[in-house]
């Protein structure tokens, strides 16, 4: 990790703060960055190679038979990916199994952070595609959704911070990182707003989001949740910019396999002004997520295309109330029988009969091991 440094960059001003133990923080100057960005041959291919491997992805998403479908299980993988990073336990199949109301067991309170997650992604993107533009409020709405009966309930859910907060170490004094004190904050978010809105250049999507997106968690506005904000911002403003149809573009997964370099980018651009060198790992992730993601839609399409050939084998009769499980269970994975019954308004009955024969098509397995109250994935 860089060492500590006071003065000034292109991104920003380190400010010593007064008291028993002075410590110094970061204020980070308004985007775009002055000097303007140098983009280099290497970084201009960069941004054409993660905006082809967009393109493709929206344009995959585009003749999906139902995208809702893959964007429904990718909100949730990227809901359990992003709070791990937080350090919650709860894995994907806690969350479906805890969005399945019949299946007990689950850890609560990480699962709760971790549905929250989900709230706050489908809050944003129904506000955005109501009309409402994206801004601070919106911002501080989807931090509300997040935080709101969790863990960090107590921190002050859709209201930025009034005290001073702190990455790594006991205390200001001797942590990694200081964000801007809270006379600032409010500040530096009016102004990363206005450059949200083009103000007072217009900036290329992609990099406008990975400048957007290292601003956020340089001012970490809130006392808690800042991290997974930030994360969310990326797909809603690729969204929100017609980037993407769908949001199907997650990196916490990538930021996760590296996180160290994830980290030392981003102070980076604190301590020496290398917007450049931050910009460089974050359109790499945005191309390699991309790709990731446009193959699991192929996989996906081939695989519920297989399975839907061999329910028809079964004949128009047996294959009706098959078909209608099999459509449930691309959306829902994880299913018990009475959380199927109450979705496709058929006898307990006529699930058992199908779900079992979708077992004996090799298409679903029993995994709670139970004679009651059993679960299909």
């Amino acid at each position: 990790m860089a060492k500590k440094s006071t003065g000034s960059t292109r991104a920003g001003r380190w400010e010593r703060q007064p008291g028993p133990e002075p410590y110094r923080c970061f204020i980070p100057a308004p985007l775009p960055p002055m000097p303007p960005l140098e983009l280099s041959e290497g970084l201009q291919l960069a941004q054409d190679r993660a905006t082809k491997a967009l393109a493709r992805l929206d344009g995959m998403a585009a003749v999906l038979p139902n995208p809702g479908l893959i964007l429904y299980t990718y909100v949730r993988k990227e809901a359990v990916l992003s709070s791990q990073i937080e350090g919650t336990q709860s894995s994907l199949s806690d969350l479906l199994l805890h969005e399945n109301k019949q299946a007990p067991g689950v850890p609560d309170a990480d699962v709760k952070e971790v549905s929250n997650y989900v709230a706050a992604m489908e809050h944003g993107l129904k506000r955005l595609n109501d009309g409402f533009p994206m801004s601070l409020r919106l911002i501080r709405e989807i931090h509300g959704v997040l935080l709101k009966g969790t863990r960090g309930g107590d921190k002050r859910p859709g209201e930025l911070r009034s005290s001073q907060n702190w990455i790594g170490g006991t205390r200001p004094g001797n942590a990694v990182y200081v964000p801007p004190p809270p006379h600032e904050v409010l500040p530096a978010m009016g102004a990363l707003e206005k450059f949200i809105h083009g103000e007072p250049v217009q900036t290329p999507t992609l990099i406008k989001t990975g400048l957007v997106h290292a601003q956020f968690e340089s001012i970490h506005p809130f006392l808690d949740g800042n991290g997974r904000v930030g994360r969310l911002l990326i797909p809603l403003m690729l969204h929100n910019e017609g980037a993407l149809t769908y949001p199907l573009l997650y990196l916490s997964l990538y930021f996760k396999q590296r996180r160290t370099q994830y980290y030392d980018a981003l102070m980076r651009v604190r301590m020496d002004g290398k917007w450049e060198e931050w910009l460089a790992f974050y359109l790499a992730g945005v191309e390699e997520v991309a790709q990731e993601a446009n193959e699991t839609a192929e996989k996906l399409v081939r695989l519920f295309g297989g399975d839907r050939r061999r329910i028809e084998a079964l004949g128009k009769k047996a294959s009706s109330s098959a078909f209608k499980l099999h459509g449930l269970l691309e959306k829902h994975c994880l299913v018990s029988l009475a959380f199927a019954q109450s979705k496709l308004s058929l006898s307990l009955p006529t699930v058992i009969l199908a779900m079992t024969r979708l077992q004996k098509l090799g298409i679903v397995k029993e995994i709670s091991g139970k004679r009651r109250k059993q679960v299909f994935a």
